[in-house]
């Protein structure tokens, strides 16, 4: 049979060598500081495809706050050319978004003022985010979290990289984006403290950054449930503390929470007179949220349905009326169905159900918040929880085909890629 057909000496060498040039360039991704190079190069191509990148958003808020900080004010000392979505109170004009990423922008203001270009600040804090998961994914496999070989890491790394909502984030600066990317940053280190840290040094860390967190988004601290679970298993089966040495490293990591917390209510108690009043009703809210606003309020049953159809059931391409509201999560990055096969597989069980848990906590105010997300690609809210969500997706495909998973990876892709680039068309300066 061989003679008959016979076949060219050099084809059983040339797939083996394209599959192994591809397997190289995929574990690049697996490494924390090229995938951070590779994410920031694309994401300034994106970028640059739609404007300067050295000049602000229209929308680059922080800055001014960071510069009324510098000037010993809260409100905004310099009035941006617009104020949508700005809290008028008093004729002074506030931030209803909480501070932090305000004083992360501060070095950076004090030096370049005001023009500071949010749009550079969110590439490389995007790239951060994707060294930060590369680490995380490492830190998870070496703690028996997940069981990945590197190059399912790298496949993984990629997707979050090019293949999420992140990607659409990246590029474009603004005050919304610019929160998210700060937000989910502390998410990853308070989740890294967890796995790489121990005793008091671990729940001290987490705790600080799961703080910054609160202090970002404030539902984010709701995403400390599944660090806090695996910190108290492995003190209480692995290192076997236990009484009161345990309770002192919950008080220790629950400290920082509460100061962030005390923070909070004074910073609104000096702009507002209210421990509780973050400036959200004053805020001059387009006119595509104001009936509804007045009617339901900021957080209400009501905006459910909406919220869910467009986070995880509407499929936005092709363009059309409404692609700018959001899009499933699942359809856009088909490898996150993965975690519904880690939820029925994965092991031990408390940390499955836990991280699904804390992804279920920090869904709810998203799910109940007036507006989606708008204007975005895809369900950018959804970030808030991808850090729990990528754990679970890692465990769900440690046994699938690789070749599947670099099918779904490339799907994923492919959708953030030609969404982000149209993202820049939607939301202008």
């Amino acid at each position: 049979m061989d003679s008959l057909y016979p076949k060219p000496q050099s084809a059983p060498l040339a797939r083996p060598d394209r599959r192994q040039w591809l397997q190289r360039q995929l574990l690049i991704w697996e490494r924390p500081v090229w995938s951070a190079l590779l994410a920031i190069v694309v994401y300034a191509l994106i970028a640059a495809d739609h404007g300067s990148l050295w000049q602000p958003s229209k929308y680059a808020y922080f800055n001014y706050l960071a510069d009324a900080f510098l000037h010993g004010r809260l409100d905004l000392r310099v009035t941006p050319a617009s104020v949508h979505d700005l809290s008028l109170f008093n004729g002074r004009y506030y931030l209803y978004w909480p501070p932090f990423p305000a004083l992360v922008l501060l070095p950076f203001v004090a030096l370049f003022g005001v023009g500071t270009s949010d749009i550079l600040v969110t590439i490389a804090l995007g790239g951060l985010n994707v060294a930060l998961i590369a680490i995380l994914l490492r830190r998870a496999n070496d703690a028996g979290v997940i069981q990945l070989s590197a190059l399912q890491r790298g496949l993984l790394v990629l997707c979050f990289a090019l293949g999420s909502t992140h990607t659409a984030l990246a590029p474009y600066g603004r005050v919304w984006y610019t929160g998210q990317l700060v937000g989910f940053a502390c998410v990853v280190l308070a989740y890294l403290a967890a796995l790489s840290l121990k005793r008091t040094a671990a729940f001290v860390c987490a705790g600080i950054a799961l703080g910054c967190a609160l202090l970002t988004r404030n539902h984010l601290v709701l995403a400390g449930l599944w660090p806090a679970c695996y910190l108290l298993w492995r003190h209480w089966q692995v290192l076997n503390v236990r009484g009161w040495r345990l309770a002192g490293y919950m008080l220790a990591g629950i400290t920082p929470i509460v100061v962030a917390l005390a923070l909070l209510g004074g910073y609104n108690w000096l702009r507002f007179g209210d421990l509780l009043d973050n400036g959200l009703a004053y805020h001059q809210m387009s006119a595509f949220f104001a009936r509804d606003y007045r009617r339901y309020g900021a957080f209400n049953l009501y905006y459910l349905p909406t919220n869910v159809w467009y986070e995880f059931i509407a499929y936005p391409l092709p363009w059309r009326q409404g692609s700018d509201l959001g899009g499933s999560l699942f359809l856009l990055t088909p490898v996150f169905f993965a975690a519904l096969w880690g939820l029925i597989q994965g092991r031990p069980r408390w940390s499955t159900w836990a991280l699904l848990a804390t992804m279920l906590l920090v869904a709810v105010p998203i799910l109940l918040l007036m507006g989606t997300g708008w204007r975005q690609f895809g369900p950018r809210y959804t970030l808030d929880f991808t850090v729990p969500l990528l754990l679970l997706t890692a465990i769900g495909i440690r046994r699938w085909p690789l070749w599947l998973v670099g099918v779904l990876v490339t799907i994923s892709v492919l959708h953030y890629l030609i969404g982000a680039l149209y993202l820049g068309t939607v939301i202008g300066g």
